[in-house]
C-alpha cells in the first residue's frame, strides 16, 4: 500500500480537473485526431505572448528550452518544465525507497500518478512565482504580476490536461514526448530552412538556415568556409552531419538487441521472443538528466539575482556565480557553469575543453544514474518482468514455469545492458552538443527514440484494428 507522503495528496488529487479514461474503445483515427489537436494548441500556446510584459532581453535558459518544450515570453514560458521537475522528484524519492509506493498495485500507481499530477501543478506556481520575483520579466508591478501569474498557472493547467488526454487512451503516445518533438523538429525545421540574414562584423552576412546559406554561398562565388564551422553558433555544415549521423546512430541502436524465447505454457505451438534493447530504457535518462540540470542553472540563477549581493553570495557562489552580459546572467563559476549546455558548438568547446569535459562526465553519470533508478521506478527490474511473463502465461523453454528462472536469466542481462545504455545516451547528446548538432544533442536523441517508439505503437495499433484477436497477445 502507498506510504502517507502519497496519501497525503488524495485531498488535492479529488479536487484536481481531469481528463476521464474513454469508455469504448477509441478507434485509431480519432486518436490520430485528438493527438494532433493536442499538438496545435501546444503550437498556438507557444506563440501567443504572455498579457502584460514589455520588451524582454536575451534568453538565460535558451540551452534547456528543448527539454522543457518552453517558448520565452509566451503562454509556454514553463513549457513541461513543471510535469518533468514533478515526476523526477517523484520518481527518485520513490527509487530511492523514501516513500512507499507498490507499482504492482493499480491503486498505489493511479496514486502515485495523481500525485504526479497535483505536484506539477505546484511545480508551475512555484516556478511562476520564481520567474516574476528574479525579474526574467523585468520590473513588474503588482497587478502585471498577478496577471503573468495567472497565465503561466492556466497554461500549466492546460498542459498537464492535454497530456493526461492524450495518456489516458485518447491520443497516442504521450503529451511530454508529443511536444518535446514538435519543439525539437520546428528549431531543426528553422536551422535548416530560415532566410533569416544574420551575421556582420567579421563573419560573413548569410542566411541563418544551413540550406540557404549553402545555396547563398554557391550562388555568390563558392566559399563555404565560413559555412563549415560556425564561429557565432549559427547552423553550420558540421552541425548538420552531425544531426544526420545522430539520427542514424540511434536508428540503429534502436535495433540491436538481445531476444530471448518465450513459449505459451498452455498453447504450445505459441513461441515468440522477448526482446531486450540495447536502448533498454529509452531516453528518459537524458531527460531526467537534462531536467536536473536545468533546475540547477535556473534556480541558482534566481538565487544570484535575489541575493547575489547578500551576506549569501559566498554559500550561493557553489551552486552558481553570474555575471550580466548583454543583458541576461551568465555563468562564471559554480555548478552552474558546469551543467549548461554547450550548445553553440565545436570552436566553443576547443576555446574551454576543461570545462566541457567535466560537463561531458556529470552529464553521462547522471544518465547511468538515472538508468538504474528508472529500472526499479518504471518496473522494468528483472523480477518485474519475469512476473509480467509468468502471468501472461509466459515461460523460457527448457525452464520450470516460475518466476525465479527466468528472473536469473533475465539478469544476465538487463542490468547489463541498462548501465550500457544510459553510457551510450549520454555520450551521444554530449558529442552531438559539441559538435553544434541542430535541435541540441538531447534533443535529436529525444525526437529519433520519440519518433521510433510513435511508430512502434501506430504500427501495433494498426494491427489491432486490422487482427482484433492479437489484442490479447500484444498486451491489449
Amino acid at each position: 500500500m502507498a506510504g502517507r507522503f502519497l496519501r497525503a495528496f488524495e485531498p488535492l488529487i479529488k479536487i484536481m480537473p481531469e481528463v476521464r479514461s474513454p469508455r469504448r474503445k477509441v478507434n485509431f483515427n480519432e486518436r490520430v485526431f485528438w493527438t494532433a489537436l493536442g499538438l496545435i494548441i501546444y503550437f498556438v500556446m507557444s506563440e501567443v505572448p504572455l498579457y502584460g510584459i514589455g520588451g524582454i532581453g536575451g534568453d538565460s535558459l535558451v540551452y534547456y528550452r528543448v527539454i522543457f518544450a518552453s517558448r520565452r515570453g509566451t503562454l509556454m514560458e514553463l513549457g513541461i518544465g513543471p510535469i518533468v521537475t514533478a515526476g523526477l522528484i517523484l520518481q527518485m524519492l520513490a527509487g530511492s525507497k523514501l516513500i512507499e509506493v507498490d507499482f504492482s498495485n493499480p491503486d498505489d500507481r493511479a496514486l502515485f500518478t495523481g500525485a504526479s499530477k497535483v505536484l506539477s501543478m505546484i511545480m508551475t506556481a512555484f516556478e511562476a512565482s520564481a520567474y516574476i520575483i528574479s525579474g526574467i520579466f523585468g520590473r513588474l508591478s503588482l497587478t502585471q504580476s498577478i496577471i503573468i501569474f495567472i497565465q503561466l498557472l492556466i497554461a500549466g493547467l492546460i498542459i498537464i490536461l492535454l497530456d493526461e488526454m492524450i495518456q489516458k487512451g485518447w491520443g497516442i503516445g504521450s503529451g511530454i514526448s508529443l511536444f518535446i518533438l514538435g519543439g525539437v523538429a520546428q528549431r531543426i525545421m528553422i536551422n535548416c530552412f530560415s532566410v533569416m540574414p544574420v551575421g556582420g562584423g567579421t563573419e560573413p552576412v548569410r542566411a541563418y538556415g544551413i540550406v540557404p546559406a549553402l545555396i547563398q554561398a554557391a550562388i555568390s562565388g563558392g566559399d563555404f568556409s565560413h559555412l563549415i564551422l560556425s564561429k557565432v553558433g549559427y547552423p553550420s555544415i558540421i552541425g548538420l552531419i552531425t544531426t544526420i549521423g545522430v539520427f542514424l546512430f540511434v536508428l540503429y541502436a534502436q535495433g540491436v538487441r538481445v531476444e530471448l524465447p518465450i513459449a505459451h505454457a498452455r498453447f504450445r505451438g505459441f513461441r515468440g521472443r522477448y526482446p531486450i534493447s540495447l536502448l533498454y530504457v529509452s531516453n528518459l535518462p537524458v531527460i531526467f538528466a537534462s531536467a536536473l540540470f536545468g533546475n540547477i542553472y535556473m534556480w541558482s540563477q534566481f538565487l544570484w539575482s535575489r541575493y547575489g549581493e547578500s551576506s549569501w553570495a559566498p554559500y550561493i557562489s557553489f551552486l552558481g556565480n553570474f555575471t550580466y552580459e548583454n543583458g541576461r546572467l551568465i555563468p562564471v563559476g559554480g555548478l552552474a557553469y558546469y551543467v549548461i549546455s554547450p550548445t553553440r558548438g565545436f570552436i566553443d568547446v576547443i576555446g574551454n575543453p576543461v570545462r566541457y569535459l567535466i560537463y561531458a562526465v556529470i552529464f553521462v553519470v547522471f544518465c547511468v544514474i538515472f538508468s538504474a533508478i528508472w529500472l526499479e521506478v518504471g518496473g522494468l527490474d528483472p523480477r518485474s518482468i519475469a512476473k509480467q511473463l509468468v502471468d501472461s502465461g509466459m515461460q523460457i523453454p527448457g525452464f520450470r514455469r516460475s518466476e525465479r528462472p527466468i528472473e536469473v536469466i533475465l539478469k544476465r542481462y538487463i542490468p547489463a545492458v541498462t548501465i550500457l545504455g544510459g553510457l551510450i545516451v549520454g555520450l551521444l547528446a554530449v558529442v552531438a552538443d559539441f559538435f553544434g548538432a541542430y535541435g541540441t544533442g538531447t534533443g535529436i536523441l529525444l525526437s529519433v527514440s520519440i519518433v521510433y517508439q510513435y511508430y512502434q505503437q501506430i504500427m501495433r495499433e494498426r494491427l489491432e484494428e486490422l487482427y482484433p484477436g492479437l489484442r490479447r497477445f500484444l498486451g491489449g
